[in-house]
């Protein structure tokens, strides 16, 4: 549910991954295993859920209030592995 927010209202977000880089754009679709990241002015990116540490709600491209929610892959109902839980 949380992804489905985040994708259909085209939230920023901040993507921690696994390795520790930290990519920005917004979810512009997503199923069991990956997500598409959007990014203006760069390459959009296809991340597996394995590689992901954290999702952070970035600032509102509409202005909106500032909100920091962080869901770990815990959350994300995703095993360590990669697998759904």
């Amino acid at each position: 549910m949380y992804l489905r927010f985040l994708s259909e209202k085209q939230v920023p977000v901040a993507v921690k991954l696994r390795d520790g880089e930290t990519v920005t754009g917004w979810i512009e679709y997503f199923d069991d295993r990956m997500i598409r990241l959007t990014r203006e002015g760069k390459p959009n990116l296809f991340i597996y859920k394995h590689q992901i540490r954290t999702i952070t709600e970035q600032s509102s491209r509409h202005g909106a209030r500032q909100r920091h929610a962080r869901k770990t892959v815990d959350e994300l109902d995703i095993a360590p592995d990669g697998e759904q839980k």
